[in-house]
């Protein structure tokens, strides 16, 4: 018979582990492989919608860690919308993010197999996208601290990448290297068009790739009911969140900005690619396919991992399947991590046998997710925040700066990326499929409770 004490999810992660979540959930492939798109939008001035989007995700972050400091519980977002908004909210926002991480893993998952072929062309692609989740899924039915050692390796790949290319960058910056001893300086930043090249709308524009770059982020609210000492852990993460952006996505974009015109930035493949090589380093298109893939497979990890826990809260509020709270012999809940993996295989194999479009409009639902549970997570500190008397909000141990202004500077920059998307015929869809999914929800849980 199981011990009382083993009904609650076990707190394995220790402090290295969630720094790196933080950091490895704030660099993405996107950095990797979809700066190209976003230099083209924005120019030398996509490095100012990187440190407003550094802005915004650190505000979100002090919002969730806030509230995770005072509830440090494993549905994070979702229980916190439950107790604040009321059970729709909570059943809502669980759900959608759920879905969210189902159709981002399917994604990264269909990524690993593409980056697979890169080195075994005869290989299908669909096989190291099963063994991808199969190895995940162990590692993640192992014990929560196997999981936050994964993290932990596959976030220190990508973060010598890219201090690699940052010290080198700068090396031909400053002192030519890779450039026949010649400084290669930094006036591109300015000489192709301007630092505006294509205006203040420019940077506008891209700012919502930016933001969408940052997806993941915040599964260190997720971490909270798992982690030694959340009071300590989770406020010196979040701190240091903001730094870290500046220096690794500012940093690498402006070392690679300096060194190619932005024009000719997407007529050479990856960025990361052509820096290497100029630095003389000849199979840097090996390197930095290992590079995307651990962040790939790092996803796919987070994905099994959040996803998990969310079911296995939400089952314990009544709003999931009741045998989904089930924990085995590791305190790790079994069922939510095994019905996750299962829906991210059949998610690929439906990539591969419906037609595009449909696929189209479910992962335009994992865009619309990103922006509800991140303007849920604004809210809900407010709403928290509102709910405190004024002794209780003088002994919080850990605040939102700013309130309430910087909880409404994140909201409106979220409106800001809608309107954005509103734009563009592909990303608006985004906007239509995502309130259906909302409305069909409400109704399931509607007709549950009668």
């Amino acid at each position: 018979m199981r011990k009382e004490g083993n009904q609650e999810l076990r707190r394995g992660l220790k402090e290295r582990h969630i720094q790196l979540i933080a950091l490895g959930g704030s660099i993405g492939v996107g950095l990797f492989l979809g700066s190209s798109s976003a230099i083209q939008l924005a120019g030398p001035a996509l490095l100012v919608a990187y440190l407003i989007g550094g802005i915004v995700i650190f505000c979100l972050l002090r919002a969730l860690g806030e509230v995770a400091v005072a509830y440090p519980v494993a549905g994070s977002f979702s229980t916190y919308a439950h107790i604040f908004l009321g059970p729709l909210p909570g059943f809502l926002t669980g759900w959608t993010y759920w879905f969210m991480w189902i159709v981002t893993g399917m994604a990264e998952i269909t990524a690993v197999g593409v980056y697979v072929h890169y080195w075994l062309p005869e290989m299908p692609q669909w096989i190291p996208a099963l063994l991808a989740v199969i190895f995940m899924t162990g590692v993640n039915l192992i014990a929560v601290e196997a999981y936050g050692e994964f993290e932990f390796w596959f976030a220190l790949i990508k973060i010598i990448a890219i201090v690699l290319l940052i010290l080198g960058g700068l090396s031909m910056i400053i002192f030519g290297v890779g450039n026949g001893g010649v400084p290669v300086g930094i006036s591109h930043l300015w000489q192709h068009g301007g630092f505006f090249p294509h205006g203040i709308s420019g940077a506008v524009t891209a700012l919502a790739m930016v933001l969408f770059s940052y997806v993941g982020i915040e599964v260190i609210g997720i971490t909270a009911g798992e982690v030694k000492e959340p009071g300590k852990t989770l406020p010196a993460a979040i701190d240091k969140v903001f730094w870290r952006i500046i220096l690794f996505y500012i940093g690498s974009l402006y070392v690679i900005m300096s060194i190619y015109p932005w024009t000719d930035i997407g007529r050479v493949g990856s960025p990361f690619v052509s820096v290497f090589e100029k630095l003389g380093i000849s199979n840097a298109a090996d390197i930095m396919n290992f590079v995307v893939l651990s962040a790939a497979v790092s996803s796919c990890n987070s994905g099994v991992f959040s996803t998990g826990r969310m079911l296995y809260t939400m089952a314990k509020q009544g709003e999931a399947p009741r045998f989904l709270k089930k924990l085995n012999g590791n305190q790790v809940p079994v069922y939510g991590v095994l019905v996750s993996s299962a829906c991210l295989m059949a998610g690929v194999a439906l990539n591969y046998f419906i037609p595009s479009k449909v696929f189209t409009y479910v992962t335009s639902i994992g865009t619309f997710a990103c922006l509800w549970v991140w303007a849920t997570i604004a809210i809900v500190q407010i709403k928290f925040r509102q709910s405190l008397s004024p002794v209780q909000r003088n002994k919080l141990a850990y605040t939102m700066p700013w309130y309430p202004v910087s909880g409404i500077f994140c909201l409106a920059m979220l409106v800001l990326v809608a309107i954005v998307l509103s734009y563009d015929a592909d990303t608006a869809l985004a906007l239509y499929i995502g309130p259906l999914w909302l409305l069909a929800l409400a109704l399931v849980y509607y007709l549950r409770r009668r």
